[in-house]
């Protein structure tokens, strides 16, 4: 299960609205090259921004935190899940550098890593997330995850949905 998120509790938690703070999110549209159709999400892991294509030339860009050096990767994949509030689980990886981890964290709480909401990635670990840490925001500080403002987060996942095509480059 992608990000090994806890799927009822999620679910659950899940089921209540996103918390509405779109207003407070300040993402600018910006010129873009290259070659996507409007919708595509691309991730540009050396400029540590996450852009959505609105137009031909045209994308809404957001600071990111990006895979620290050995946890990079690239690829072309999707969305396969939205989850607002989600418990999540650390995955092995995770667990192996802090093993007094708790096996699940609750959905909401100020130490779950996925900020207000979540939007996994069809065939790994991997997600778009908000964090409890904006600070990590800008930097190469994730497993491969990639991390965004809470408020960005809310914004975003609002204008995309489950099937969003997600383009990771170095």
């Amino acid at each position: 299960m992608s990000l090994r998120i806890a799927v009822a509790l999620a679910a659950t938690i899940g089921a209540g609205a996103l918390l509405s703070t779109a207003a407070e999110a300040r993402p600018s549209v910006v010129s873009f090259r290259g070659d996507y159709s409007p919708g595509t999400i691309v991730v540009r892991t050396n400029e540590r921004r996450l852009y959505l294509v609105v137009e031909q030339g045209k994308a809404v860009a957001y600071p990111v935190g990006v895979g620290r050096p050995g946890k990079q990767w690239a690829g072309t994949t999707r969305i396969d899940g939205k989850y607002t509030n989600p418990a999540w689980s650390p995955p092995s990886e995770v667990r192996r550098d802090r093993p007094k981890m708790p096996n699940v964290i609750a959905g909401g709480s100020p130490q779950n890593p996925m900020g207000v909401a979540a939007m996994t990635l069809a065939g790994g670990e991997y997600a778009i997330h908000g964090t409890n840490a904006p600070g990590s925001v800008g930097g190469f500080v994730s497993y491969g995850c990639f991390r965004m403002l809470n408020a960005d987060i809310t914004d975003l996942y609002q204008r995309v949905s489950v099937g969003t095509t997600v383009v990771v480059t170095r």
